[in-house]
């Protein structure tokens, strides 16, 4: 990338990913203060380190833009944090301006992902935070320039006499870090605000990448004098990314000694250090550990990581099934396969989990979602998350984002009432949407409801029939077939275009982004009362709990979430042939029809008679189809592998199939995909 320094390029992915993950904390902190209407210390003191942290590690990057609107907020913070009795009394002004800060902080990080990079100007944010800085220390808005670009020193000098001496802390880096030379350098530069006087050794470490070992081995000691208190120094390091551990070091204060001659012997002192840490601990303040041994992996590594354990584990199947082996007895052998098999399982397990994140973060999103629209649209409106714990693979997490977007954004604009209408009808003045999520029988279960006017069915179905969208006689849909037909494309009630989508516009979008991670959607409506979209969602797409069926040789996977009973057929009369040469089956008064799967897709096989094979009832949306099989070959976790590329000019998806698998011999099997193939049937 052009703008960025060459020698910093390989840092460009940490820097995206820290600064991401350091403004959605940001976020969550705004909302939540500015729903209490009150600020506390602790996150008065965590943003500003966020700041400050975002503020160091740009600058670091040649990202001037964003360091110096990141110094700006930085700034107004400080200020906050020496005068307690701010706390209490942020402005919303200060609310809004943190947030454009952020809007622009993520604007600018993806940019920093495409093609090309050009900064935006964040001057006129800058401009207006220095005029919050001046009100707050009660200057005159002409002059918070030159205070605020020196605010984190300004309390210095009247701490000079009182400020401790010299103090030598040693830094140790996460183990694994890489680039622990860069890391030292923007521990440093961090440091510098809080600092007095700042030594190091090794001394300039961005210059020079072989101290790295040095630095692994021995740590980075730094000599401070810190501008305020020790404390503050040793906030900056516990809360600097990549640092494991730290210990302050004791030592006899020198007379009058100048600090150059500290450092000849300083590089011995570090590599004793490590070494023998308990007596310097003893003597002044034990070791902190501060973090867990977290690192960040390339999202494309655990995908290639998984790939190699869906190998391992189908190589592992087709060794234990091995068709030569049949017939002999080899006792050391299936020991070692048992034994074989429940490492693999385990090692699955332990890959799988790598790639589970919390659906908290996707939720917290929505909370700025709502939090937006509310001051756009008048309307007060309050959010409710549960069950923000509940883990999903990171593939899904990440496209389901929209999906959910679309739907807060149609719930706060379309279906949530203006409070004197709410208050007309009875309800409280504050509407309120609530996204709830849970772990049922190994599929995600999401739901997102507010309390609203609910679907006009009536419009609907009017629209539906202007616009020639309707399947069957009027009369025959039920009140949650008509909810459904939102679902289709281009569908829309409302009638005036405005900023946010009226309930309905695009859901045939978000039903598709869903479905393509393997999911469903379905939605439920009261008028008056609200409306419930309910969300279903596998764990994961890499690995599938899979039930076999066999048609005429073949092998079909059917995924167990889509299944809701197998049965087999006892009375003919059960059988029902419609005219047109579509058939139903007859199940406790409810008639469901009936995919022959060798017709489907073509295949001979001698089990014609539904009386002779099974029927598999499955359930996708809001409809329900029985598919009729050979018969049932038995549950399997299968690795779901996608079709080659070369097929990808043919609907394969658009008529049923979602992937294929390999079995243990080393057939394959055609995994269904039950929305597509009711789809496809004319479901």
């Amino acid at each position: 990338m052009g703008f960025i320094d060459p020698s910093m390029e390989p840092m460009l992915e940490t820097f995206i990913y820290e600064t991401t993950t350091l403004l959605d904390q940001l976020d969550e902190i705004l909302l939540a203060s500015e729903k209490s209407k009150s600020i506390s210390g602790d996150n008065i003191n965590e943003i500003f380190r966020i700041m400050h942290t975002t503020k160091g590690s740009a600058a670091m990057m040649g990202l001037e833009s964003i360091s110096n609107l990141a110094h700006a907020v930085e700034d107004v913070f400080f200020i906050i944090r020496e005068d307690p009795s701010r706390m209490q009394s942020v402005s919303e002004a200060i609310f809004d301006l943190v947030f454009q800060a952020s809007d622009y902080f993520k604007a600018e990080v993806e940019s920093l992902q495409g093609d090309s990079y050009s900064p935006a100007d964040p001057t006129g944010m800058i401009a207006q935070l220095e005029k919050q800085a001046a009100i707050m220390k009660g200057e005159a808005a002409a002059e918070p320039a030159a205070p605020a670009a020196s605010a984190a020193a300004s309390p210095a000098p009247a701490k000079t006499e009182s400020a401790p001496g010299m103090q030598k802390i040693r830094v140790f880096f996460e183990d694994g870090c890489q680039m622990e030379n860069i890391r030292a350098f923007m521990l440093i530069t961090q440091l510098k605000d809080v600092c007095e006087e700042l030594e190091s050794v090794p001394d300039h470490p961005e210059n020079d990448a072989s101290v790295c070992s040095e630095i692994i081995k021995n740590g980075l000691l730094l000599s401070v004098r810190p501008a305020g208190t020790l404390d503050e120094v040793l906030k900056v390091i516990e809360d600097a990314v990549n640092v494991k551990s730290y210990e302050t070091i004791e030592e006899p204060a020198p007379a009058a000694e100048p600090a150059g001659k500290e450092e000849s012997p300083a590089p011995e002192k570090a590599q004793a250090a490590p070494s023998a840490p308990a007596p310097s601990a003893s003597s002044a303040q034990p070791p902190k550990v501060t973090k867990q041994s977290l690192i960040s992996v390339n999202q494309a590594k655990l995908d290639q990581l998984m790939d190699l354990v869906g190998e391992l584990v189908t190589a592992e199947s087709m060794v234990a099934s091995n068709p030569d082996l049949k017939g002999l007895t080899l006792d050391n052998f299936t020991k070692s396969t048992r034994e074989l098999r429940k490492l693999t399982d385990e090692l699955q397990d332990v890959v799988m989990s790598m790639r589970m994140v919390p659906l908290s973060g996707t939720f917290q999103k929505m909370n700025r979602i709502v939090r937006d629209m509310s001051k756009k649209l008048g309307k007060d409106v309050e959010l409710e998350t549960i069950g923000g714990e509940t883990e999903v693979d990171k593939t899904i997490n990440d496209a389901i984002a929209d999906p959910f977007m679309h739907m807060i954004r149609n719930s706060m604009d379309h279906a949530i009432e203006p409070a004197d209408v709410r208050a007309s009808l009875g309800k409280p003045a504050t509407g309120k949407i609530t996204i709830a999520a849970q772990n049922i029988g190994g599929e995600i279960v999401i739901t997102i409801s507010d309390d609203g006017s609910g679907l006009d069915t009536k419009k609907i179905m009017q629209k539906a029939k202007n616009n020639g969208l309707l399947t069957k006689p009027e009369k025959e849909y039920t009140e949650k077939e008509i909810a459904h037909l939102i679902m289709l494309p281009g569908f829309s009630t409302n009638d005036v275009v405005t900023e946010y989508s009226g309930r309905g516009v695009g859901m045939d979008v978000v039903r598709k982004n869903i479905e393509k991670v393997g999911g469903s959607i379905s939605v439920d409506t009261q008028p008056n009362v609200g409306t419930t979209f309910t969300i279903k969602i596998p764990l994961t797409l890499a690995i599938v709990e899979g039930m076999e069926i066999s048609v005429g040789g073949n092998i079909f996977t059917l995924p167990i979430t889509s299944i809701t009973q197998s049965f087999k057929i006892t009375e003919p009369q059960q059988i029902i042939c419609n005219t047109d040469g579509t058939e139903m089956i007859m199940l406790r008064g409810e008639c469901y029809p009936v995919i022959r799967l060798h017709n489907f897709f073509g295949i001979d096989t001698a089990v014609t008679e539904m009386i002779d094979g099974i029927l598999i009832q499955i359930e996708s949306d809001h409809k329900t189809v029985c598919i009729f099989a050979d018969e049932l070959i038995g549950e399997q976790q299968v690795v779901v592998k996608p079709f080659p590329s070369l097929l990808s000019h043919y609907d394969i998806k658009g008529r049923g199939l979602s992937g294929c698998t390999i079995l243990g011999d080393g057939s394959i099997s055609l995994i269904l995909d039950a929305n597509n193939l009711i789809r496809a049937y004319g479901g």
